[in-house]
């Protein structure tokens, strides 16, 4: 589904990503990994439009979408999340889900003098479903508390729902875990799971926590100083020496010595 080929991003004399190649197939839960600065925020923040790259392209099912903006990656159904949630803190957990489908009537002056009621169906059916979206990840109590108000966890699922407020066909997941509670996490790892099993969705999902990333993701791609080190399942991943050289900067030779 998606394509990234020699793709490389520099800020003055720092490689960010540096020559990174991978495939993200349909209908998968892909694991990104790698140490801190290995390059996974950037090479997300590329693909997904946040960042133009310094070379290299990106394709998603064979059409080029290299530097393409993020609302325009949103119209062709590819969307990300942040580590640091992005919720609207004033608005409502309903209203942050009904804000998203593009092309409401009612951004338009000419249809809020002369299409007051088509505006009041349409925002009727926003909100059934932004109902089912807060049901769905198992929210629904917190539709009428304001965003900024609920724990880190819950504006997590916020940010997944608001992937469920329009036609997302692949989903860049960074760091859904940080900071949330285990219960929160599982709940998380559910909502996903459902999602791609049941609605179709793509996921690549950036996660430290290796539990997570074994319960969801496979296959599992590892990153290190911007480049892509290997591929496979988490065990063949863990087992891998340039693997174990990045992580803990000593080969399979002295793996035991490191592990005592």
């Amino acid at each position: 589904m998606i394509k990234v080929e020699n793709l490389h991003k520099h800020f003055g004399g720092f490689h960010a990503v540096d020559g990174a190649s991978l495939e993200i197939e349909k209908g998968t839960i892909t694991g990104l990994i790698g140490p801190n600065g290995a390059g996974k925020t950037t090479l997300f923040n590329v693909v997904a439009g946040v960042l133009q790259p310094t070379s290299g392209r990106v394709t998603m099912e064979g059409e080029d979408i290299t530097g393409l903006p993020p609302h325009e990656l949103f119209h062709k159904g590819l969307l990300r999340t942040f580590q640091i949630a992005h919720e609207f803190a004033s608005m409502t957990c309903r209203e942050n889900l009904m804000m998203v489908p593009p092309g409401q009537l009612g951004e338009k002056l000419w249809d809020t003098w002369f299409g007051r009621k088509r505006i009041a169906d349409e925002e009727r059916a926003l909100r059934a479903r932004a109902d089912e979206v807060l049901e769905f990840l198992t929210i629904e109590h917190l539709a009428d508390h304001k965003a900024g108000q609920v724990s880190g966890g819950q504006k997590k699922l916020l940010e997944l729902g608001r992937t469920m407020m329009v036609d997302a066909r692949i989903v860049f997941l960074d760091e859904v875990g940080a900071g949330v509670n285990r219960t929160l996490l599982n709940t998380i790892g559910d909502a996903i799971i459902r999602l791609n099993k049941e609605r179709g969705y793509t996921f690549v999902v950036i996660e430290h926590d290796m539990d997570f990333i074994d319960r969801l993701c496979d296959p599992v791609i590892c990153m290190a100083e911007g480049k892509v080190l290997a591929e496979g399942t988490l065990n063949e991943i863990k087992a891998n020496e340039h693997v174990i050289e990045a992580y803990l900067g000593t080969g399979l030779k002295n793996k035991d010595k490191v592990e005592a």
